[in-house]
């Protein structure tokens, strides 16, 4: 049994179609099929029934998936780290980055890091935090900076920021000039959040939930600074974190105060406990976290 059959079962389970499984691996689909029947026949056992418009695991089928999966990210971690050996100073960082977040951290960060590893590319992944956690555990990416908190124990975390949060209000509203509000005075005020499964949105929800209500959402949002303009513009209420309130990047910014509770969030470096680093990769979540102790 060859690694590279492995790797067209993969790709075959994942499509569900060997020729569009063919065309990601660039084969022939002939080519593609009598690898994989060859390993049948090897293993003795059907891995997929072939339906005439897609193709299913079979229970066998499920098995090896679940081991070669096991089998490939291991062989992609030694390949990584006896590449790291090998060329030191060169290669490819794969960072996921949060969207927003990421453009107010990650300058001076990636600077620093392209002067000391020149040879080195350095690519940016910018998703949610949920989806960059799914990519760090697959081993789609090196490292990545999530929000807290973090599911997955396969992980590992590194502290990195902790940033004070406001509350996001309209510049009319009649507590936009106070010092400070507990939460619950706005309890049945209308909230504009970001959308399920950004790390911000189940802190704020964690907040409401704290102050002994749930928001009553009237506006969802991907994107925080359009949640911060719909503020702005008299919708309802939000949360921002401090590097947002402190350019919130909108012509008339909502009035940020401060919440008696004084919240904050946590943002971590993160990467998979079983792949070390590579030494540009180390260098990378050093300057990270130290860039963090400055925001």
């Amino acid at each position: 049994m060859e690694l590279r059959q492995i790797r067209y079962v993969l790709a075959v389970a994942e499509e569900r179609s060997f020729s569009r499984a063919a065309n990601r691996l660039h084969l022939a689909q002939p080519s593609l099929s009598q690898q994989i029947a060859k390993l049948e026949k090897l293993l003795g056992v059907s891995l997929f029934h072939r339906l005439p418009q897609h193709v299913e695991l079979t229970d066998a089928g499920q098995r090896f998936v679940q081991v070669a999966q096991t089998l490939v990210d291991m062989s992609e971690g030694l390949e990584r780290e006896m590449r790291a050996y090998a060329v030191g100073e060169s290669g490819k960082l794969l960072v996921g980055s949060l969207p927003i977040t990421g453009a107010y951290v990650l300058p001076r960060v990636i600077s620093a890091f392209t002067q000391q590893f020149p040879g080195v590319e350095l690519q940016l992944i910018e998703d949610t935090s949920s989806h960059l956690e799914q990519l760090l555990v697959r081993g789609k990416i090196d490292v990545s900076l999530l929000t807290m908190p973090i599911s997955d124990p396969s992980l590992e975390i590194i502290p990195a920021i902790n940033e004070d949060i406001f509350l996001a209000l309209p510049p009319q509203h009649p507590l936009a000039d106070r010092e400070e509000i507990d939460l619950a005075e706005v309890a049945d005020q209308p909230f504009i959040l970001l959308k399920e499964g950004q790390g911000f949105r189940t802190i704020s929800l964690r907040l409401c939930e704290q102050a002994g209500f749930r928001p009553r959402i009237v506006f969802e949002s991907s994107n925080i600074q359009t949640v911060q303009s719909l503020v702005a513009a008299g919708m309802g209420l939000s949360f921002a974190p401090k590097m947002i309130a402190l350019a919130p990047g909108t012509v008339a910014p909502p009035a940020y105060v401060r919440l008696t509770s004084k919240p904050y969030r946590t943002l971590v470096v993160a990467y998979r406990k079983d792949r070390p680093l590579s030494r540009p990769g180390e260098a990378f979540v050093q300057n990270l976290v130290e860039q963090g102790a400055h925001i």
